[in-house]
């Protein structure tokens, strides 16, 4: 029975230090040749301190006999060698030691390794490592206010522009290709003004990249990598759509301005059918529900949560919207803190929590009850959030005025630099291009320009960052493009 109770003993405390480090980046040990590896035991290091410590206090300091400490056994032997079940102890949080053995390919059975999805990216922001890049465009080939982006490739990026532009950015050379936007059929109907492209969104398998067509209120699907088109949606929105989102490989669900949400299907029969034909081609397709989402003025963004099967809506009248992906109804509707402006959102599904932006404020919302959690002002009034992410226990924050904030989950703060502990981390972004027309002259006279930052986006490594917005105004034109890295 001891031996039994001796063995969930170590157990227990092997898992509770695993638990503890699993925000760290750490690799599990194990010997290949001997016994055990070369890291030292923590309990015989503490028990080694403990027992130096109370035999200086019995020695030197006899007129204090209040507290006395006294080791295990001091008859035992004290340099116990760690055993191979003693799994807890077997654990470096060295970075280098990750690298290493991901390096040997041992990562996959042999030593298991964990590395935080956001140790690069809060290292480099903590270190003002991040360099911003800007990326400049010639005069006849300039954009206007880049409103969505995706990483394509660890060299490629994908954005959409309010002038209807589906462009690709080549981040090694900072070379530009526009993507042809799809035209709909004659039996869809435009909207009675154009406002460009809102979303960009990318199935999970990374095989369809959706977007808007040449019309704001149809959906485009491209094939990956090569962005061969797919179909056009139509028949679905009378208005602008804003935002898009994958379920899975196949079903798409798309936010409108109207008011609605619609779900799409492109099944493998539509692809096989494109990519077979001798003529370069797409289809038209039309969706499968369109459905009114209730107590909504207009849908201005939406994400997907995997993990509870969920769509969150927010509308621009200061609700958010819960509705069940598998029977595409619409379960609550919650009004939300501060109801100006709540112009974008986005899930963590790990946390279970939802991030909302409005003027002056990021909402943190429990994805179970739609509860507010957390409220963040924003650092500077009413700059307005235009664009908010999670990338591990990192929230990035995009404002109205040209800065990216950053919010630590753990810690409830901004996230604090090391170079000067009393400063929170936060990245300014350089004008960008705007034309200087008399709009332009009337509203800036007496103030700064800054550009909002209405897109970033992290790549898979975390280490780069892709910024990219423009004038915040409705009447000019410019746009911010920059790279951090």
């Amino acid at each position: 029975m001891s031996d039994l109770g001796e063995f969930f003993k170590r157990r227990m405390e092997a898992t509770r230090e695993t638990a503890n480090l699993k925000e760290l980046a750490y690799v599990r040990r194990r010997p290949v040749v001997g016994r055990s590896t070369r890291s030292t035991n923590s309990r015989v290091v503490t028990s080694k301190s403990h027992h130096r410590q109370s035999s200086y206090q019995v020695q030197n300091d006899n007129k204090s006999l209040d507290f006395i400490y006294y080791s295990d056994s001091e008859d035992e032997t004290e340099a116990v060698e760690p055993s191979n079940e003693d799994a807890g102890y077997n654990i470096s949080c060295n970075f280098v030691d990750c690298m290493v053995n991901r390096e040997r390919g041992c990562d996959r059975k042999f030593q298991t390794q964990r590395l935080a999805s956001e140790y690069a990216t809060r290292h480099m922001l903590s270190n003002a490592m991040l360099k911003e890049y800007p990326v400049m465009q010639g005069n006849m080939n300039k954009v206007s206010k880049v409103f969505c982006s995706q990483w394509l490739s660890h060299k490629q990026v994908i954005f959409g522009t309010k002038c209807n532009k589906l462009m690709v950015l080549d981040v090694n050379t900072r070379h530009m290709d526009q993507i042809p936007s799809l035209q709909s059929s004659e039996n869809s109907v435009p909207p009675d003004q154009e406002c460009g492209i809102h979303s960009i969104e990318i199935n999970p398998s990374g095989t369809l990249l959706a977007t808007g067509a040449r019309n704001s209120n149809d959906v485009a699907v491209y094939r990956l990598p090569t962005l061969d088109p797919i179909c056009v949606g139509e028949n679905a929105h009378s208005d602008w759509i804003f935002d898009q989102t994958w379920l899975d490989d196949q079903f798409l669900v798309s936010g409108s301005r109207d008011g609605s949400i619609a779900l799409w299907r492109i099944t493998d029969e539509m692809i096989e059918q494109v990519t077979s034909a001798d003529i370069p081609s797409y289809l038209y397709t039309r969706p499968l529900l369109n459905k009114k989402c209730k107590q909504a003025d207009r849908v201005r963004s939406l994400c997907y949560n995997n993990r509870t099967q969920e769509i969150a809506v927010v509308s621009l009248n200061g609700y958010i919207h819960c509705w069940d992906a598998l029977k595409m109804k619409q379960v609550m509707s919650k009004r939300l803190p501060h109801t100006l402006e709540n112009v974008c959102l986005s899930t963590d599904e790990e946390c279970q929590m939802y991030a909302v932006g409005s003027k002056a404020h990021t909402d943190l919302l429990d994805s179970r009850t739609l509860q507010s959690v957390r409220k963040i002002p924003s650092r500077n009034s009413g700059c307005g959030i235009r664009s908010v992410s999670f990338k591990g226990n990192i929230l990035t924050i995009g404002t109205g005025i040209g800065l990216m904030l950053f919010w630590d989950l753990r810690a409830c703060k901004f996230l604090e630099s090391t170079m000067n502990s009393n400063r929170a981390v936060q990245l300014k972004a350089s004008r960008g291009w705007v034309q200087r027309d008399d709009t332009f002259m009337d509203a800036f006279q007496n103030q700064k320009y800054l550009p909002a930052i209405y897109t970033h986006c992290y790549d898979t490594s975390g280490t780069r960052l892709f910024a990219a917005g423009g004038p915040l105004q409705c009447g000019l034109k410019g746009n911010y493009i920059g790279l951090w890295q």
